[in-house]
């Protein structure tokens, strides 16, 4: 028999309290207890539960809220939060996400978008993975070297198993030069040579157990040959079916390529939800830019497949963004800032860019960039343009 997860509500508005009620009573396991507008009393009622779902509308009072998520997070885990709100901003949901909400969904309430994530949080209360029924592949691209591909997906691939706090799984497909090892600071046991020669055994098990675990987080790392030799190996029907297999078992795949237009890249480009096409405010890397996006028209893709982003970009630089969306003739999707001592203090030390200085620009613009691409605020379509930035802030 189904057990019912006591669900209380937490909203000024009388009109929100009732439509969420309405809707609970039409989701199967879940049982409202009650609706208040007064955050101790909810949490005195979370004190009495063996687990709760809380559904938190920050509408009218973000700050009293956010403290209020943090605590009931920290001190009650088999509690889970769902955050509302009528202005979600940015800033407004990374801090819901760091303060341990489980989710986050906009006001006014869409009903299919509020039953499918009560739906995925209903096995997480008993320990059950749920089933994986979309993963969204992410590729990081570019046909020229050294513009920061591997660090955008380095730190993508982090600040997405951080916010959506789903299984990601960073791949290097870059077989001679990868370096996704070194930004993590990581000797992995095993590489993607040994599992392509193993993949009639590959399941979710033997992924979670065999790819690198990145300390704590759901970050999954796929490392690239140690041996030139073992990369010549590599057929490009084995890459196809490896992506195949990946999607069973994560909700995000982020690839790391090679500079160029080799078949196995031009596997990743094909098996990719969304490629980010890297470039930077020069003229040579925007001619390789322009070319790209050429062969890409010239293949079929989808022009909301591919999506320019601008790495180490400076407002003042002579290359203004609008100079370079009239070169390319599309609009960019995201620009990371140019913070030249945070980020080779990262790669340096191998650790993340969000373990140097958290509140550094560059490391606010991939939290960001992450929210961006993730399911959760990819399918509700807020339109946010480009990353949000400073040039003082530059730390």
């Amino acid at each position: 028999m189904m057990q019912n997860i006591p669900t209380i509500v937490i909203a000024e508005e009388s009109q929100t309290q009732e439509v969420i009620k309405l809707f609970l009573s039409e989701c199967n396991g879940y049982n409202f207890l009650a609706s208040t507008n007064d955050f101790s009393k909810a949490y005195n009622a979370v004190k009495e539960l063996s687990r709760a779902l809380v559904i938190v509308d920050l509408s009218d009072y973000p700050d009293p809220g956010l403290n209020f998520i943090t605590k009931i997070s920290q001190e009650y885990p088999n509690c889970k939060v769902l955050v509302l709100s009528d202005c979600p901003t940015v800033d407004l949901i990374v801090r819901v996400m760091r303060a341990g909400a489980r989710d986050f969904l906009p006001v006014p309430l869409i009903k299919a978008d509020f039953t499918n994530i009560l739906d995925s949080m209903y096995s997480e209360f008993f320990g059950v993975s749920k089933k994986r029924t979309k993963c969204r592949v992410l590729t990081v691209f570019s046909n020229k070297g050294g513009i920061g591909k591997t660090a955008i997906a380095s730190n993508l691939a982090l600040e997405l198993a951080k916010i959506t706090k789903e299984n990601v799984a960073l791949i290097d497909l870059n077989f001679q030069l990868g370096d996704i090892t070194t930004f993590f600071d990581l000797k992995p046991s095993f590489n993607i040579s040994y599992m392509l020669q193993n993949l009639d055994k590959i399941n979710e098990d033997f992924l979670l157990s065999t790819l690198e675990k990145y300390k704590d987080t759901s970050l999954y790392i796929l490392a690239d040959p140690p041996y030139f030799k073992l990369a010549e190996n590599i057929k490009v029907a084995q890459i196809s079916k490896l992506f195949d297999i990946l999607k069973q078992t994560f909700s995000y795949v982020v690839v790391d390529t090679s500079a160029g237009f080799e078949a196995k890249t031009m596997t990743a480009l094909e098996n990719s939800d969304l490629t980010l096409l890297v470039c930077i405010a020069n003229l040579p890397a925007l001619r390789n830019c322009q070319r790209c996006l050429e062969l890409f028209e010239k293949l079929g893709y989808e022009q909301n497949k591919i999506q320019i982003l601008i790495n180490r970009y400076m407002e003042n630089d002579e290359i203004k963004a609008a100079d370079i969306e009239e070169v390319l003739g599309k609009k960019i999707f995201w620009k990371i800032p140019n913070n030249y001592f945070t980020m080779m203090s990262a790669i340096n030390k191998g650790v993340p860019v969000a373990d140097i200085n958290p509140d550094s620009n560059v490391a606010k613009s991939y939290k960001e960039l992450a929210l961006i691409v993730s399911d959760s605020i990819y399918k509700q379509n807020l339109s946010f343009g480009s990353s949000r930035f400073d040039e003082k802030d530059n730390k």
